[in-house]
């Protein structure tokens, strides 16, 4: 079956009556773009923002090499799957973002970033029927085109 067979047959089932399970949430967060100094993001905060798009079932923060220890054990103690790549974050994050939205795991794509290297990550989860989110780690940090490709964007406050 195509990529277009796919799309077209989940566009076609979205008209069927919702079912009792709540929305699937796929969130990925871009660890090196969003948790820096000047914005003073909360990984907690980042995870409600998702919870009010549906059950979170993925629950991924993006890391490079140079983490340190103490940031991966907290991330984990707050339910999140790290992922330590030692190339660039942002390859392995749009590279699983697209892969979930591809094979229909989640309903809603959310990504905390402000890259706009995750534009065409949140433009083909849309096209494949994934309500998409944009999560801003503070105004100063808000990327115009992540928000514009996405369903809704959202600045967390700062």
């Amino acid at each position: 079956m195509s990529i277009f067979d796919r799309v077209r047959s989940r566009l076609e089932s979205s008209s069927d009556p919702p079912s009792d399970s709540p929305p699937s949430v796929g969130l990925f967060v871009d660890g090196p773009n969003v948790l820096r100094d000047e914005f003073d993001v909360d990984l907690d905060d980042v995870r409600d923002e998702a919870l009010e798009y549906g059950r979170v079932g993925i629950t991924r923060l993006y890391l490079d090499e140079h983490a340190t220890p103490g940031l991966i054990q907290a991330a984990e103690a707050r339910g999140y799957e790290v992922i330590i790549t030692s190339g660039d974050v942002d390859v392995k994050l749009a590279v699983d973002a697209t892969a979930f939205s591809a094979d229909e795991t989640i309903d809603t794509l959310v990504i905390a970033s402000r890259d706009t290297d995750f534009k065409p990550v949140l433009e083909y989860a849309g096209t494949a029927g994934i309500h998409t989110v944009a999560i801003a780690p503070g105004s100063h940090g808000r990327s115009d085109a992540l928000r514009n490709a996405a369903d809704e964007g959202v600045t967390l406050a700062e």
